[in-house]
């Protein structure tokens, strides 16, 4: 029997969007692209494949189009049991907090002051920021358990290409955080004349302090909040 905190079926119509993206969505699972990659979920779930997260649109959910004001751009799921929830370096509530995610709040509370939610309660669970205008996109969308990338170049990232493109294409500025490699990757898909990109490394302990662009220190938050506020 699957847990509800892994991916049970591979039917985009049991993993809802909001309005604004449907026909964006809708689109790509109807092309070939989207048909491969629907086939092979299908194919590794009748395996018995341990696939995260149970909702891979959740971002797309919880966050339409016309309220994106930030977007905070990562690699793929968690693939740890029980971490992964749909949203960029988001864990469910009650989850340790992963390296990644605790970095991201000790950024913060040096950039801004702002303390890191106590554990477990809200813990890391950040679909607040999801709900206020922050699109926490993955470039792919699932992954197996224990296996990082393991669905990388399957057929999601041409879903997340178009729907960076769609927001960026969108009339009002936004900002865009790209953290790491992955994620730097995109920034030909933004015109930085109309949006801001703010570029570090991914905030792994791997590379969360490495130069040339440390994430520890980076001042994003800041960064964006300040841009944000020039411009409304």
């Amino acid at each position: 029997m699957s847990s509800p905190a892994q991916l049970s079926s591979s039917n985009p119509a049991d993993w809802p969007v909001a309005a604004g993206w449907q026909a964006l969505v809708q689109g790509f699972f109807g092309s070939e692209g989207g048909q491969k990659l629907l086939d092979f979920l299908h194919q590794r779930l009748d395996a018995g494949a341990v696939i995260f997260p149970p909702g891979p649109l959740r971002a797309l959910e919880l966050t339409p189009p016309e309220q994106v004001r930030v977007v905070i751009l990562g690699q793929d799921p968690y693939h740890g049991r029980g971490q992964a929830e749909g949203l960029a370096f988001s864990v469910a509530p009650g989850v340790a907090l992963p390296p990644s995610l605790r970095n991201i709040f000790k950024e913060l509370e040096r950039d801004l002051g702002t303390p890191p939610p106590k554990f477990p309660n809200p813990g890391g669970s950040l679909v607040k920021w999801a709900t206020h205008g922050v699109l926490l996109l993955n470039t792919c969308l699932t992954v197996e358990e224990g296996q990082p990338a393991s669905h990388s170049g399957r057929g999601w990232e041409v879903l997340t290409d178009a729907v960076i493109r769609h927001i960026a294409g969108l009339g009002r500025p936004l900002v865009f955080m790209l953290w790491g490699a992955h994620a730097q990757s995109k920034r030909t898909l933004i015109d930085t004349s109309r949006h801001k990109a703010l570029v570090a490394n991914h905030p792994s302990p791997l590379s969360a302090l490495r130069p040339p662009l440390p994430f520890i220190g980076c001042g994003h938050f800041g960064q964006a909040r300040a841009w944000r506020e020039a411009r409304h």
